[in-house]
């Protein structure tokens, strides 16, 4: 991907109106915690593969997915959440780099999916927040984040395919910062492309 599509500018605002929206999805699945817990224990659903960019960190991402039994109709769609826990490989190119030229980071987020007509669609939007841990504090040439835990938020678009729509593709806006429990806080954004295959 080219570095000029790799960085999207999330304002303020609009990093205010997605943690609000995904906090949604948090609340309920800690005010579940048991059946979330029980959840994660169970046979995963779907397992992915992303790939990403931001300036001169590439990303490579392998998780599994969980889905949960949260479900509303939402005007003319169905919204819908899932559980998932990857492993990502970050990889700063030697060019940017101040310290470290790769880090793994861990996350686990909570997914608000919205599918149109009533969820028969194969079109959907994703928005997700969760928790992150990184092996190293990442920094480049550019910035440098303070902490290793960080939260993740995204918005998504994809696409579901193929016998009984086991496969999917997204295209995804990613941010990574600490939401303010230490400075320097400078966040980061990723461009992902993920593969989706349903169990």
């Amino acid at each position: 991907m080219s570095n000029a599509l790799s960085s999207p500018n999330f304002s303020a605002p609009w990093r205010r109106s997605l943690k609000a929206a995904t906090w949604l999805c948090l609340g309920l699945c800690l005010s579940h915690a048991g059946d979330t817990a029980a959840q994660a224990f169970a046979p995963p659903d779907s397992a992915f593969v992303q790939a990403g960019s931001s300036h001169g960190t590439r990303t490579l991402t392998v998780g599994l997915s969980w889905d949960l039994p949260y479900r509303w109709q939402l005007g003319p769609g169905e919204l819908s959440s899932y559980l998932e826990a990857s492993y990502a490989y970050w990889q700063i190119q030697s060019a940017d780099r101040a310290g470290l030229s790769h880090l793994s980071q861990l996350a686990l987020v909570p997914v608000l999916r919205y599918r149109p007509a009533d969820g028969a669609s194969p079109w959907f939007f994703e928005t997700g927040l969760g928790v992150t841990a990184t092996s190293s504090v990442y920094k480049t040439r550019q910035k440098s984040f303070s902490t290793s835990f960080n939260f993740s938020t995204h918005l998504a678009v994809g696409r579901s395919f193929g016998e009984q729509r086991r496969n999917e593709i997204a295209l995804r806006l990613e941010h990574f910062s600490n939401a303010g429990i230490k400075h320097p806080n400078p966040g980061e954004n990723f461009v992902q492309i993920r593969y989706a295959r349903r169990f």
